[in-house]
């Protein structure tokens, strides 16, 4: 029987931590806290790789694509989480970026441990939501070899998508079979094999910059703030607020009065008052700039 996870960093034991359970709590925490350090220098080292990857989702985005993110166990939950952050914070439809966790939604909350090993579970959520082969599939496994996650990629290529794998093992089985491979070692667990750690860090860590930078670049972000954010709250209506006042200058009453004429659209309501015009003409400069605040305010 082969030996599926032998040879693998996310598997093997931290000399520094051999002695985990002798330690005193604030020596545990210490150890714990120096080992997490070494994720984001581990995660500068493929920024290469995260760049292709971004460019992808730009290109998929732009051709009325969809993300989806694939996987199981933790890695599978940080996909669902970044994906449900999409729409109150860029505005997007539900299913622009899609979690797909092995198990259905019940495994977010609850281990099901054995759907990570079928590749055609895997087939058939895919076809559930009926992905198209403009579509990007993102397959998340720190191990590298999960089924699950291999099994969505290798489906995807076969329709004519485009392909991401993030594992936290170099020359992993999931990397082989994508178009881009984000292979980050961040070395051995403090809990042996315990890949919610810092392979979990890690995997968080690159799909906040996947996300973050694919929705600037499809034009949802300006300057540094979140111009496309859904109002569904008080805290995100007075955010929505403060956002057109620190990019116009104007009062408080203006953004507020501005907003409810552009229907709650943040970055109508910022054209609206930076060039001293009505909702239409905002919204027909904004849709000739392909959503981008800059080019349309020119």
């Amino acid at each position: 029987m082969e030996k599926i996870l032998e040879g693998k960093t996310t598997e093997t034991r931290n000399l520094k931590s051999m002695n985990l359970d002798s330690m005193s709590i604030k020596e545990v925490l210490m150890l714990i806290n120096d080992e997490d350090k070494k994720v984001p220098e581990s995660i500068q080292e493929v920024i290469p790789e995260i760049e292709k990857a971004v460019q992808l989702i730009i290109e998929a985005f732009n051709n009325g694509g969809r993300l989806i993110y694939m996987g199981a166990g933790t890695s599978g939950r940080l996909g669902v989480l970044d994906a449900v952050e999409c729409p109150p914070t860029f505005g997007v439809d539900k299913t622009k970026v899609m979690g797909l966790i092995a198990g259905g939604e019940k495994a977010f909350v609850e281990a099901q441990e054995g759907a990570e090993d079928s590749k055609e579970l895997a087939i058939e959520e895919l076809n559930g939501i009926e992905l198209k082969s403009n579509d990007i599939v993102c397959g998340i496994a720190a191990s590298g070899r999960t089924p699950y996650a291999i099994g969505g990629i290798e489906y995807a290529k076969k329709l004519g998508c485009k392909t991401i794998a993030i594992a936290c093992n170099k020359r992993s089985k999931i990397g082989e079979v994508a178009d881009v491979a984000i292979e980050v070692e961040v070395g051995p667990e403090v809990l042996t094999g315990s890949t919610r750690m810092k392979a979990g860090t890690a995997q968080k860590l690159i799909l906040n910059m996947i996300s973050t930078a694919s929705m600037t670049g499809i034009g949802k972000v300006y300057e540094n703030l979140m111009v496309d954010l859904k109002i569904t709250n008080i805290k995100l209506q007075e955010r929505a607020k403060n956002n057109v006042m620190q990019i116009t200058g104007c009062s408080y009453e203006v953004a507020q009065e501005t907003l409810e004429k552009a229907n709650n659209q943040v970055k109508v309501a910022i054209i609206m008052v930076l060039l001293k015009c009505g909702k239409e003409e905002a919204l027909e400069r904004l849709n000739e700039s392909k959503g981008f605040i800059r080019d349309a305010v020119k």
